[in-house]
């Protein structure tokens, strides 16, 4: 049997990085290309495959009652490189599923290099790929470079849509004043203590609104005036802006944890941050993604009890990200419909968040695959959550209104009860296990029929 063409793949994220490794595994080559680090991005530091750029967290890794916890599961069954670097490199983050973002991408890396059928490639690809590449995934995510995505608007009719993202601060643990913060998991989930937690009096909580709503903001260049924000990944001074106490009920809510410094005094707010690295030594400020200045990060987060002679290893910051209006765009195994050697994976489909981008990029690489084989492969049941997923970007959503969209059982097809009387219909967590299970069952079919 002769050796299939290869496989290009543009963009070295989780999504391309995902894509790379089901080919690989199927014998057919792949050929990586990443533009870092000769040509460099505002959010990277690293050459590194995979880098995280935002968060260090894949989010709940509860298959039973979280959607994103449920994708984690099916991803594991088709034998993802993004989730065994996970689990591999995981910090404790209670029910959550956070990685020491360097050892992730340094194992992804090391997987990908290793692996005689993958080539790696440094050097952007400017424009549309060469007419030779016949099967070609465009795994470039959120910065995908003007050439590369005027390109793509171009073939496709739309034009380009974008939002901010926005990045936050890391702390260094030894800064932090522990007379002030303690240990402790929201409901003591988790190991129990996996979170820091610093408190606020109602004053305390006033003084920092005041603080984030007054901070001297980056200014927008004149083309990022009228690119909207992504409702999951919000600042936190657009947050506050929407009213003195939203902050109270999103990333600042003091329920579930209690001040042992403190124990009588009632919590206004309670800012949480979430260990960013497996020596437990740099920990993120969650929910604190910013558009301040670097001078007011430090004066403004300074305000806040325990953290007054805090130390950053990095900043918050905000970059520009890109997607398609995929729905228009796409067909149900994500080819351009303009260009079907074209196929894109990741954060440039309109799906939001790290496991949702890997997942697109799995799913990507096995209709690759199969088209190179000269198989046919069926996208996984809707009702699974990478289905539900891919349902979403393919159809599912509206292209007059799409936008980027976290996995979430609202993508899910409703559940087969209208034969049960009202009151033996499974609602609230009830009905997440029941989705869950069904979810288990239908994408066990599936793998039937992949080799994987």
């Amino acid at each position: 049997m002769s050796t299939p063409k290869p496989v290009h793949i543009i963009g070295g994220g989780l999504a391309g990085s995902e894509a790379a490794w089901q080919l690989a595994k199927r014998d057919v080559p792949v050929i990586l290309h990443e533009m870092r680090p000769v040509r460099k991005t505002d959010a990277h530091h690293t050459d590194h495959l995979a880098e995280l750029v935002c968060s260090n967290s894949l989010r709940s890794d509860d298959d039973e009652y979280n959607a994103v916890g449920l994708l984690h599961d099916e991803m594991r069954r088709c034998d993802s490189i993004i989730l065994a670097a996970a689990d591999l490199h995981k910090v404790p983050a209670g029910s959550a599923l956070a990685v020491d973002r360097d050892g992730f991408s340094e194992e992804v890396s090391k997987r990908l290099h290793g692996h005689p059928a993958i080539t790696i490639e440094r050097g952007e690809v400017a424009g549309l790929p060469p007419a030779e590449w016949d099967n070609v995934i465009i795994a470039t995510g959120p910065l995908t470079t003007p050439a590369l995505s005027q390109a793509i608007a171009e073939l496709g009719g739309e034009d380009s849509l974008a939002f901010f993202d926005a990045i936050a601060p890391i702390v260094y643990k030894d800064s932090i004043d522990f007379s002030q913060a303690w240990m402790q998991s929201r409901y003591d989930k988790g190991d129990g203590s996996d979170y820091i937690n610093c408190a606020l009096s109602t004053e305390q909580y006033n003084r920092l609104i005041d603080a984030l709503l007054e901070g001297e903001k980056v200014d927008f260049k004149e083309w990022e005036e009228s690119t909207p924000y992504f409702e999951g990944c919000l600042p936190i001074e657009v947050m506050a802006a929407r009213g003195r106490e939203t902050l109270a009920f999103g990333p600042l809510k003091p329920v579930g944890l209690t001040n042992p410094n403190a124990p009588t005094l009632r919590n206004h707010g309670v800012v949480q941050l979430r260990q960013d690295n497996a020596l437990g030594t740099l920990y993120n400020m969650v929910g604190f993604q910013t558009k301040l200045t670097y001078s007011e990060q430090k004066r403004v987060f300074r305000m806040i009890p325990g953290l007054e002679g805090a130390e950053f290893a990095r900043l918050g910051g905000l970059h520009r990200n890109t997607f398609l209006n995929s729905p228009r765009l796409c067909d149900d195994t994500m080819r351009m419909k303009a260009m079907p050697r074209l196929r894109f994976a990741g954060q440039i489909t309109g799906c939001e968040g790290y496991v949702e981008s890997a997942a697109v990029g799995l799913m990507v690489g096995l209709f690759a695959g199969a088209e190179r084989l000269g198989k046919t492969l069926l996208p996984p049941p809707p009702t699974t959550a990478m289905g539900a997923l891919l349902g979403h970007l393919t159809g599912g959503a509206n292209a007059d209104t799409f936008q980027p969209m976290n996995v979430n059982f609202g993508l899910f097809p409703p559940l087969d009860t209208d034969h049960l009387p009202k009151k033996q219909r499974p609602r609230g967590r009830d009905r997440k296990k029941v989705v869950s299970d069904r979810a288990k069952t239908d994408l066990g079919l599936w793998l039937q029929n992949l080799s994987v």
